[in-house]
């Protein structure tokens, strides 16, 4: 009887022990649970900034300034730099079918990616064309004046090696910098478009406060000549303020790729911890306060939950390859052939006779058109993050509308240095608003179609970035011969009368 009462003794010491201790444990993991908890919110708290989509944007949108910031600088600075090089006013010809030369970078990028698939690194191609970008505008700020004798010619050999060493490195970001974003949620590419209307919206800006373009038309022994008034500062300054932005957008990639590396191990490391599952009553998960009375209810194993790990709002998932449905379809062919024919006009065609369309009405004329009318780039961009016109015919209306202003500043062009309205202000702005309107529909519709085919995967951004310099190229490469060959654009001269008045 005294063993019994004994064993039943200890029996029930052993079993206050085993619950005590378990209470214990569960007291130890309830702690440990919530002092995890409270250092992961403290870490979202001190680095939630850094993570937020906010962010993202702001850093994709100056990563895609870089990407043709160097080559709109250029067309900006032309009013300066034509009164040095000997080249004058056929200055725009040549740019353009250098900017087309440039096309050798993507030709090797694309075949690269054809020839050896998946072998080529987008991020180190990145990398190294924003260096190269960086050293030759800083090469550009020093030697952009220097001219070489060539055939018996003064030939501004340093600016246009230069030029094209630029176009080279804007041309290949087409290719790469448009498939990088592939690995961003869709949202971002039409980020991505407003970054490269501001590869055109800060060289406008600071050629506004540079003063280009100002001028007073002086009488000497009985001959007026235009006397250019000095800018506030010189050619020098703003191609060192190009190396500048293009220095922020290799910093800002650089950002994004850190970013895009942070977020990928934050998954793995939160499950390498001891608490991972929730906490579990049999096969239902319970709160957290009823831990310690399920526990008491029942003394099983309790895991604790699983401490939870701040995802940005802005993390995209692996990107696949939508490989479910054939990319060369009707509909996608019909977007990269509008793509190619946006492209021809507004990178190749128009650039080259911009200055026979403004001129006759003052070179005033011309820099308000290169200045508004890259303003309306971002602008387009802009309108298409809200809305986004899906509709194949849409698109098509929307480009036979732009390309009616091409057509107007074709014949303006064609017709120098004599267009109509000549002298008025009426013609003045008609002018301007058909450059803003001209870049403003068809910078729509590139960033649409850009939208649209990167819902299409990654490939598709490819082809999209091909189309856009094949298109550049053609509209550059039949525009050189009519200007500089057979010369069918004639120049207006400041401050005569190019017109003969019967």
């Amino acid at each position: 009887m005294m063993s019994v009462k004994a064993a039943e003794a200890g029996s029930n010491a052993h079993t206050h022990t085993h619950t005590a201790g378990y209470a214990v444990h569960t007291l130890r993991t309830t702690h440990c649970r919530v002092r995890t908890q409270r250092d992961g919110e403290r870490g979202t708290m001190s680095g939630g900034w850094w993570s937020s989509a906010a962010v993202t944007h702001g850093l994709v949108a100056l990563f895609a300034m870089g990407s043709w910031i160097s080559v709109n600088s250029l067309w900006v600075e032309i009013p300066v730099i034509v009164r040095v090089l000997p080249e004058k006013w056929t200055l725009p010809a040549y740019l353009s079918v250098l900017i087309a030369l440039g096309n050798v970078g993507p030709v090797a990028v694309t075949v690269t990616h054809h020839c050896a698939p998946g072998r080529l690194d987008e991020r180190l191609v990145i990398h190294c064309i924003q260096a190269l970008a960086a050293a030759v505008s800083a090469f550009l700020a020093v030697f952009w004046s220097h001219t070489v004798t060539v055939a018996g010619a003064e030939r501004s050999l340093p600016f246009l090696l230069f030029t094209f060493l630029l176009s080279v490195v804007c041309c290949t970001s087409t290719v790469t910098f448009l498939p990088f974003m592939f690995r961003h949620p869709p949202q971002y590419i039409r980020t991505f478009f407003i970054g490269q209307g501001l590869s055109a919206l800060f060289p406008c800006v600071v050629a506004l406060g540079q003063g280009v373009s100002k001028l007073r038309c002086e009488a000497v022994n009985g001959t007026v000549h235009p006397e250019y008034l000095r800018e506030n500062f010189p050619a020098q300054n703003f191609f060192w303020f190009l190396c500048v932005m293009l220095s922020v957008s290799a910093l800002s990639f650089v950002a994004l790729t850190r970013r895009q590396e942070s977020q990928r191990d934050a998954a793995p490391a939160a499950k390498s911890g001891d608490e991972t599952h929730p906490l579990r009553n049999g096969a239902a998960a319970v709160a957290e306060e009823a831990a310690p009375v399920a526990a008491e209810a029942a003394p099983v194993p309790v895991e604790a939950a699983p401490v939870p790990v701040p995802v940005p709002a802005d993390a995209a998932p692996v990107p696949v390859e939508a490989d479910a449905r054939p990319f060369w379809t009707a509909h996608n062919a019909y977007l990269l052939a509008l793509l190619a024919a946006s492209n021809a006009l507004t990178n190749g065609v128009l650039p080259s006779v911009q200055s026979f369309s403004c001129l006759p009405y003052g070179s005033m004329t011309f820099h308000l058109s290169v200045v508004f009318g890259n303003l309306a780039n971002p602008a387009a961009c802009f309108l298409a993050m809200f809305f986004v016109l899906r509709s194949s015919a849409g698109l098509g209306v929307l480009s036979v509308g732009g390309a009616v202003f091409a057509a107007y500043l074709l014949a303006l062009a064609a017709l120098s240095p004599c267009p109509p309205l000549l002298g008025t202000h009426a013609g003045v702005a008609l002018v301007v608003a058909s450059w803003i309107a001209f870049t403003g529909v068809f910078s729509y519709v590139k960033v649409v179609i850009g939208t649209l085919l990167h819902e299409a995967g990654h490939g598709a951004l490819l082809w999209c970035g091909v189309s856009i310099q094949a298109g550049s190229l053609v509209g550059a490469v039949t525009m050189f011969p009519l200007v500089n060959v057979y010369h069918v654009f004639a120049s207006a001269q400041e401050c005569v009368d190019n017109c003969k008045r019967g």
